[in-house]
C-alpha cells in the first residue's frame, strides 16, 4: 500500500489551484522521464523547485504520485491514473489557448455583415468563398440591408461590419479599402439618345430621373443630384423605385431615365445602357465598422476580402463592366441578375 497524504494536516496552498496546469506539466515531465533531474533539464529548471512542485501537487491532491522508496522513480497507481488525465487536460489547455488566439484574431465565431440589397449572386459566392478559404473557422451571417439601415445597426451594435455606398459620415466609423464602379444611364431603347455611344449629362435635360428612395442612402442620393446639376442636367421631376422591375418599367414606359450598371438593362429588351461622357458618376463602396464600440476582430479582414472581391468581380452589381452590355440574346431572368427582387443602393 502506498501512503495517502492527509491534506487536512498539510499547509493550504492558495496559489496551487491557479497554477495547477504548471504543476501538472511538471508532473507529466517527471512521469515520462521517471527521473527528476532529466525532467528538470527538459523543462529548463533546477531540480529542487521541480521536486517541491511535485510534492505540492501530491499534497493538494492527497495522494503519492511517485514511489521514491527505491533508486528508480516509479509511478504509483494514483500517479498512473493521473498521468492520462493530466495529458488530456494539458492537451485541452493547449487547444483552449489556440481557440482563444484564433477567436481573438477573428478566425472563429460569427461575423454579422451587411451587404447592399441587389448584390449579385456571383459576388456573394466569391465573397463567401474567400471568407471560407482564408478563415475556415469563421461563420459569416450576411444580411441584405440598405446603407442607412447598416449604419444604424452598426451604431447600435446589431451589426459587426457593413458594405455601404459612400459618402457616409465616418465620424464614429472605421473604414476599409474602397471599390469603385462607373455608372451609366439607362434609357428607353426608342430614345434618340440611345443612338449615341456615350451620353453627356447635359443631353438628359428635360427628362425625369428615377432614383432610389433617399432614406436608403442619403449621401449617395445627394451626390447623384449634385453631379447632375454640375453637369447641366436638372431633372424635370423625380421618381423613386426600390425594385429593379419598377425602375425598368418606368424607364421603358418613357417615365424617366435612371443611372445604373449594365446588368440592370440586360433584363429588359426595351431599354439600353450607355456610358456617361467623362465618367461623372462613380459609385464607391467600402466596408465600415464601429470605431467607438468593441469591434469584431474579423471586421478588418472582411473589409480587405470584400474590396478584393469587388475589384476582381467585374460582373458584380458593385463593380460592373466599363463598356455597354451586349444587347443581343434573351434577357436573363431576375434570379440570375439579382439575388432577390430588390435593388437598393
Amino acid at each position: 500500500m502506498y501512503p495517502v497524504l492527509d491534506h487536512r494536516f498539510a499547509p493550504h496552498v492558495s496559489s496551487l489551484a491557479v497554477d495547477l496546469l504548471r504543476h501538472l506539466r511538471i508532473f507529466v515531465a517527471v512521469a515520462e522521464e521517471l527521473h527528476f533531474s532529466r525532467a528538470a533539464d527538459q523543462l529548463g529548471m533546477a531540480q529542487p523547485p521541480l521536486s517541491q512542485a511535485v510534492r505540492r501537487l501530491e499534497t493538494e491532491l492527497g495522494a503519492e504520485l511517485f514511489d521514491r522508496s527505491r533508486r528508480q522513480v516509479k509511478l504509483t497507481p494514483a500517479g498512473a491514473v493521473l498521468l492520462d488525465e493530466a495529458r488530456s487536460l494539458l492537451t485541452g489547455e493547449k487547444r483552449l489557448r489556440t481557440l482563444a488566439r484564433r477567436a481573438g484574431d477573428g478566425e472563429l465565431g460569427t461575423l454579422r455583415a451587411g451587404i447592399p440589397p441587389g448584390t449579385m449572386v456571383a459576388t456573394l459566392s466569391l465573397l463567401l468563398g474567400a471568407c471560407a478559404e482564408h478563415y475556415p473557422g469563421m461563420s459569416v451571417d450576411l444580411q441584405e440591408i440598405t446603407t442607412g439601415e447598416q449604419l444604424r445597426l452598426i451604431a447600435s451594435g446589431g451589426l459587426d461590419v457593413g458594405l455601404v455606398h459612400q459618402p457616409v459620415d465616418i465620424t464614429e466609423l472605421r473604414i476599409g479599402p474602397e471599390a469603385s464602379v462607373e455608372l451609366g444611364v439607362v434609357l428607353p431603347r426608342i430614345s434618340p439618345l440611345a443612338q449615341l455611344p456615350e451620353v453627356p449629362l447635359a443631353h438628359l435635360a428635360g427628362q425625369d430621373l428615377v432614383l432610389l428612395p433617399r432614406e436608403q442612402a442619403p449621401g449617395w442620393y445627394d451626390r447623384i443630384l449634385d453631379t447632375c446639376r454640375a453637369g447641366g442636367f436638372v431633372p424635370t421631376g423625380l421618381r423613386h423605385a426600390s425594385r429593379p422591375e419598377l425602375l425598368l418599367a418606368l424607364v421603358s414606359a418613357g417615365h424617366g431615365i435612371a443611372f445604373g450598371q449594365g446588368a440592370v438593362a440586360g433584363k429588359e429588351p426595351r431599354v439600353v445602357w450607355r456610358p456617361l461622357s467623362g465618367r461623372p458618376l462613380i459609385q464607391r463602396t467600402s466596408a465600415v465598422w464601429s470605431a467607438v464600440r468593441s469591434s469584431h476582430p474579423a471586421a478588418p479582414h472582411f473589409a480587405e476580402l470584400a474590396a478584393d472581391v469587388l475589384a476582381r468581380d467585374r460582373t458584380a452589381t458593385l463593380h460592373g463592366d466599363d463598356g455597354a452590355p451586349a444587347e443581343t440574346g434573351s434577357p436573363r431572368p431576375w434570379a440570375v441578375v439579382y439575388d432577390e427582387a430588390t435593388w437598393r443602393w
